[in-house]
């Protein structure tokens, strides 16, 4: 199956992928980066699904979600009639559940059910038996039950039930996961459950402030982020899955299941921006947690609690999706060093500090903890914004986040009144901006590069306008697109940089998909150099590549056309969302008419609380017996405070202390 061919069903906990033929393929319980007890996604059957179907051939699928909610409706039509099957998992109280609905729309329909509980990431099979009128599975620290109406037995330890429905006729299944030691909660209702996660859904929803061209996407793109969140700390993972390849076949396959620092303030503004207060509050104080102690030890990921220990490992059981070897757990990245998490960290505060999401003053005092350790550390080569598992280098993108860092510490003292050594911040970043403009551009090349002295483009460049650096229209940025444009698009689609089957650009074999952040990065640049029609086109392309139910993987491949890499990816529709803002405005508060890519690049001096929005809450369900149950964007030049040093031609360049 294609990874397109999947959506998402979640609690806020961890979340689900169902494919278009009925079967949940991948579930952690009770998180996000919890193991799997339906691996199937990167093994086959016996690495453990959950399948609901017709006995005979179908002959039309169809799927989508119910209004603006992860409540998935799957309809699969047979010659002798068609079944609809909702799924979703309720806003947790305790443990994760897992509800699924089947109905007969039309016809008589023969449906089987089969169950392949398999714990450990399709390595453990639990011991089963029916108690209390209910399936329990357990294995270690896990247990799993199954409450349904209809009868389920063995088959070559898979649990199955077979059963004819008629028109009008209703089957539900209840899957609840918890802790082996402890008793079991009595089933819920499932059609309440599935009523009211769709209220629950629609509730939150509602709050979405954008008004503009593909409505529609931009608001599934907002229920994924909150489906990927973490409701008890808020940390928002980047994926649900590990080890869907980047490359079909090969092996740049890795763990998406935790927060990545690099997406703070990109997530930020998506959620700001739409009205969602309240979860872009719970972000930064994640961040905050997550980033506390020694600055030297600031890692570039945790997990979706703040841990620090994400140990990478190799599951040599699981074959892979498409044979895309090795599956790996854990993510070994986390312990890069990497400059731009400084910047990250300190544009997301600031952001937050500038749109009322006021950080008390122990934030600050962390926040002049990571500057003098900036001071020194950003004259050292990094790892840089990719991970790459090659050598460490000057990486421009890196240089220019530090200066991002610097630049936000000015005005974070300057808006808010807060103590610090403005002075010296002040002379550092004008010191990176000369450096990064005199080291960072090839003139031979006519464009920012890779790295320092290198004539390698890579498109994280393309973040140099967007955070301030310099304006998307300095001739520098104009030839540096016009070179990304020549070297970096692949049927009009953004590669990250250019890949070596000899692993000397990044210590990894074989080519790998357009990473789709950076080609909404460019449809900014378009947008904020005056190119809208350009930018509009582009976006537009962009939005053609979400799936059916409206969902995007972290790379397009542009030779097999189609998705690659882990799915859903927060990182693709944080900048959809962002891009749409930069292109058709239309948010909350004052600066609604601004989207994040010149927002970010001016100086904003009032402090302008919002609107707080309350969480919807879930209803009291029913516990009952088993048998009880039946704009636009122009070019904009930065604020115009300090003069930095010049860059090539000696001028002064105001717009770089945007």
């Amino acid at each position: 199956m294609l990874i397109e061919d999947y959506a998402v069903i979640g609690d806020t906990h961890t979340a689900a992928l169902v494919g278009r033929d009925g079967s949940i393929d991948w579930l952690c319980l009770p998180r996000f980066d919890s193991e799997a007890c339906f691996a199937k996604l990167l093994g086959d059957d016996s690495h453990g699904y959950w399948r609901i179907a017709p006995t005979a051939e179908v002959t039309k699928r169809s799927r989508r979600y119910r209004d603006s909610s992860l409540v998935l409706e799957t309809e699969l039509e047979t010659a002798d009639g068609t079944i609809r099957i909702v799924d979703c998992m309720p806003v947790r109280e305790r443990y994760p559940e897992v509800a699924r609905l089947v109905e007969c729309v039309k016809g008589q329909v023969e449906v089987r059910m089969e169950l392949a509980l398999r714990f450990g990431y399709g390595a453990v099979l639990p011991w089963v038996r029916h108690v209390d009128g209910m399936l329990t599975a357990v294995a270690g620290p896990d247990a799993v039950r199954l409450w349904s109406p209809v009868d389920t037995h063995g088959e070559n330890f898979v649990t199955v039930a077979q059963f004819t429905m008629t028109e009008g006729s209703k089957v539900p299944f209840m899957l609840a996961w918890h802790p082996s030691h402890e008793p079991a909660s009595r089933p819920t209702d499932c059609h309440f459950v599935v009523a009211d996660t769709e209220r629950w859904w629609q509730e939150w929803s509602q709050a979405c402030t954008y008004k503009g061209s593909h409505e529609e996407l931009v608001m599934r793109s907002l229920c994924t982020l909150k489906s990927l969140t973490y409701a008890p700390t808020g940390g928002i993972v980047a994926a649900a899955t590990t080890s869907l390849p980047e490359t079909l076949g090969g092996e740049r396959n890795w763990d998406y299941r935790f927060c990545w620092l690099r997406d703070a303030t990109f997530t930020l503004y998506s959620l700001m921006l739409a009205g969602y207060t309240e979860e872009a509050a719970a972000w930064r104080d994640w961040l905050l947690r997550a980033v506390a102690g020694d600055p030297a030890d600031m890692q570039i990921m945790y997990g979706p609690a703040g841990e620090r220990r994400l140990t990478e490992a190799e599951l040599d059981w699981l074959p892979g999706y498409e044979g895309a070897k090795p599956v790996r757990i854990g993510n070994a990245a986390a312990g890069q060093y990497q400059l731009d998490v400084y910047g990250e960290t300190m544009d997301a505060l600031h952001q937050a500090r500038v749109e009322g999401i006021g950080a008390e003053g122990e934030a600050w005092k962390l926040q002049l903890v990571l500057l003098e350790f900036l001071e020194k550390g950003w004259r050292e080569p990094d790892d840089g914004i990719w991970e790459v598992r090659g050598p460490r280098r000057h990486f421009t993108h890196s240089k220019v986040m530090a200066w991002v860092a610097f630049d936000r510490a000015v005005r974070t003292a300057e808006t808010f009144s807060l103590e610090g050594p403005v002075e010296r911040w002040r002379a550092i970043r004008d010191e990176i901006h000369a450096e990064v403009c005199e080291k960072g551009f090839s003139k031979q090349k006519k464009a920012f590069t890779q790295y320092y002295g290198s004539d390698e483009l890579d498109a994280s460049v393309l973040m140099i306008p967007l955070v301030g650096f310099l304006a998307a229209d300095d001739e520098r940025m104009v030839s540096t697109v016009s070179a990304v444009e020549a070297e970096l698009l692949h049927d009009g689609f953004v590669l990250r940089y250019r890949t070596k089957d000899d692993g000397t650009v990044d210590g990894l074999s074989g080519r790998e998909g357009a990473f789709l952040p950076c080609s909404f990065w460019l449809a900014d640049n378009y947008a904020l150099a005056g190119r809208r029609e350009e930018a509009l086109a582009l976006f537009d392309r962009l939005a053609s590549l979400a799936n059916d139910v409206g969902l995007l993987a972290e790379e397009y491949d542009p030779v097999a056309k189609r998705q690659v890499g882990n799915f859903p990816q927060a990182f693709s529709h944080v900048s959809l969302v962002n891009t749409a803002f930069n292109l058709f405005g239309s948010g909350s508060g004052a600066d609604a008419d601004l989207g994040p890519a010149k927002h970010r690049t001016e100086r904003h001096h009032s402090h302008k609380g919002r609107r707080h929005r309350g969480r919807p809450g879930r209803e009291a369900a029913p516990s009952s017996p088993p048998e009880a149950l039946p704009g636009e964007v122009t070019a904009a030049a930065g604020p115009k405070d300090d003069a930095v040093a010049g860059c090539e031609t000696g001028q002064s360049d105001e717009r770089g202390n945007a």
